[in-house]
């Protein structure tokens, strides 16, 4: 028997290749992120979470070609990003809209200048079409001023989608919102990529906003240096309802997950404000300062797994690693 010979694997749909970014300042560097390493394919709904300062739009605007890596590099579908392009369209926060123009002028705007070997008819059905995918139909001929916050939002999804991207990149396009508006934007968003399998990148520090958009979520530690942390895969099926979502046995351990992940890194940044302050106990006066602490999942190990112990643990100079167990008999090895 010959051995088994594996074909090579064809180039992902976007690999972030080993990404460093280094701002100067006046007191020197500053690596905001490090070592950042992942790919999504197509059709990939991915979120960025971690806490502000982490580098998550630092890590959107490489990607959209918005800024440059200082070392590393990001390929989309084998070719390298060296700047903007219509084939990565971004969301931001604030609409961005032209108050000058009209919600189809807008939109029209780019459409004309990408597609302009286009003929006019075909470029006016592209926008009415994208009008219509977000329900803005009454509204086509107003003023970005004539609009609610949700509308506007819309329109700036429509504008990036009507260019037919290959990747939206959305950086908390809904952070500003009402939880109402905020909630039938997300449920939109969810059927248009569903519908057109579009490949999306979210920046966002809504957990409950990660478990219902994502395929999966990564989770960014904290800065200066920041990398990633964790990657969690939301295998909840698809179409996603918002009930549905809440109701499925996983969603709150992985709702959990997310919640500890993120607990830890702002126990991590008051340990190391508290040692900037000189308010920690110093480690080099303990007899041990990595210690392994078995439990048993009961009411009463609350005190010893509750959030606010892992940070009175790091106060005093302890590395304290939580490990459960599942019955007095056959606990973990300490």
């Amino acid at each position: 028997m010959f051995p088994k010979c594996e074909l090579p694997s064809g180039p992902k749909f976007l690999e972030i290749d080993a990404v460093d970014r280094v701002f100067p300042t006046p007191q020197g560097p500053y690596v905001a992120l490090q070592g950042i390493d992942l790919t999504i394919e197509p059709g990939e709904f991915i979120c960025a979470i971690g806490h502000s300062g982490c580098g998550k739009s630092t890590l959107l605007n490489i990607v959209a070609g918005l800024d440059r890596a200082s070392a590393g590099g990001v390929i989309l579908e084998g070719k390298e990003v060296r700047g903007p392009g219509p084939d990565r369209m971004v969301v931001f926060q604030n609409h961005s809209l032209l108050p000058w123009l009209t919600v189809r002028q807008n939109i029209a705007l780019g459409v004309n200048r990408v597609f302009a070997h286009l003929p006019k008819g075909e470029r006016r059905q592209i926008v009415d079409e994208h009008i219509d995918m977000v329900h803005l139909r009454p509204a086509a001929d107003k003023y970005p001023r004539e609009l609610s916050g949700g509308m506007k939002q819309r329109v700036g999804i429509a504008r990036a989608l009507a260019l037919r991207p290959k990747l939206l990149l959305l950086d908390e396009p809904f952070g500003a919102l009402d939880a109402l508006t905020r909630g039938r934007l997300q449920e939109q968003l969810m059927e248009i990529c569903n519908h057109h399998q579009i490949s999306a990148m979210m920046v966002t520090h809504d957990v409950d906003e990660a478990l219902l958009l994502s395929d999966r979520i990564v989770m960014l530690t904290n800065g200066p240096a920041a990398r990633i942390g964790q990657i969690l895969t939301v295998d909840l099926p698809r179409p996603r309802e918002r009930l549905t979502v809440v109701n499925h046995p996983a969603y709150y351990r992985m709702r959990g997950e997310l919640v500890d992940f993120l607990n830890r890194q702002k126990a991590r940044k008051q340990l190391q404000l508290a040692r900037a302050k000189g308010l920690v106990r110093q480690r080099e006066n303990l007899e041990k300062t990595t210690l392994d602490l078995g439990f048993i999942p009961l009411t009463d190990c609350a005190p010893l797994a509750s959030p606010w112990k892992r940070v009175f643990f790091a106060d005093q100079g302890l590395d304290v690693n939580l490990v459960r167990g599942t019955g007095w008999g056959r606990s973990p090895k300490i």
